[in-house]
């Protein structure tokens, strides 16, 4: 339910007052976005969607319209190669690109006008989400408030084998859409990539192993995974509110890793029984449990 379009109500006030801006880094990347400022702004809402999703998923687009209508400008992120961007840039996308996502996420924060900034980031999203947060003590973003992060995964290396190992389904759905995205990428760039040795890997871990050939810096794919794992002491210099909601039953997000995380003045981490992989969602009435709790939070300022 978090990806159906099943979810999607008609006319999206956010998405009829989009536009679309090509965020330039200070290191030369390119990232893709869509900003819908509200003409009454209470403030800004910046979304990060996960992993081979992107600015046009469903739950972005819910979540989007969802706090548009409440009165909040609206700012949908694209990673890198993702959505319609890869032709922006000519490496390829890694979840360790964290310093391009800082850096999108504070130029897009000065679209604020000086009214507060959210982040809410979703699966992968939500680990950048988490990433910038930590950040954000030694390079302070312009008016960020708080930071939420939707069933983040905590260790990468877990969350793949248990994408692999899980239902069937899901590691067909993320290798459908990781091999449609280096294709793409192939295409963009045919003098520089060639997946087609790859491109019939099995599984998430096997894919991930093989398309490190474009990664010399990195040794393995163990390595590479460290690179974005967050642990109980990456959250202890936080110095901005960080709230994170998890599922029990999360098929993708090992639980076992949120038994070991501890809360502290900063973090936050709202648990339930149910839930699914960014889901959260009742049917009667119909709701999205996140979107309810992060509502009471940001409309107590």
């Amino acid at each position: 339910m978090a990806s159906s379009r099943l979810r999607l109500r008609r006319g999206n006030k956010m998405l009829q007052n989009a536009r679309e801006m090509i965020i330039q880094t200070p290191g030369g990347s390119r990232l893709l976005s869509f900003f819908s400022p509200h003409p009454a702004s209470r403030g800004l809402m910046i979304l990060l969607h996960g992993w081979e999703g992107s600015s046009s998923s469903a739950y972005l687009l819910d979540t989007g319209d969802y706090y548009y209508r409440l009165g909040f400008s609206v700012c949908r992120l694209n990673l890198r190669d993702h959505g319609d961007s890869h032709h922006l840039n000519e490496d390829l996308f890694h979840g360790a690109l964290i310093q391009e996502t800082f850096d999108a996420v504070d130029s897009l924060s000065k679209l604020s006008d000086g009214q507060p900034v959210y982040l809410t980031g979703f699966s992968l999203g939500g680990n950048f989400a988490l990433r910038i947060a930590i950040k954000h003590k030694q390079t302070p973003i312009t008016d960020l408030q708080h930071v939420f992060a939707v069933s983040p995964p905590l260790d990468p290396y877990k969350t793949t084998l248990a994408i692999d190992n899980g239902y069937f389904f899901y590691r067909k759905y993320f290798l459908k859409k990781w091999k449609r995205s280096l294709k793409k990428k192939q295409r963009c760039f045919p003098e520089k990539y060639d997946f087609s040795a790859m491109i019939h890997s099995p599984t998430c871990i096997e894919l991930t192993e093989k398309v490190m050939t474009y990664f010399p810096e990195m040794t393995t794919y163990r390595d590479y995974f460290k690179l974005y794992t967050l642990k109980n002491d990456s959250f202890e210099n936080l110095n901005i509110p960080v709230t994170i909601f998890i599922a029990e039953d999360d098929p993708v997000i090992p639980y076992e890793d949120y038994l070991q995380l501890q809360e502290n003045d900063f973090l936050k981490i709202l648990r339930q029984k149910f839930g699914g992989h960014c889901g959260f969602i009742d049917f009667f009435p119909a709701r999205c449990w996140y979107n309810q709790i992060i509502t009471e939070m940001i409309t107590q300022i």
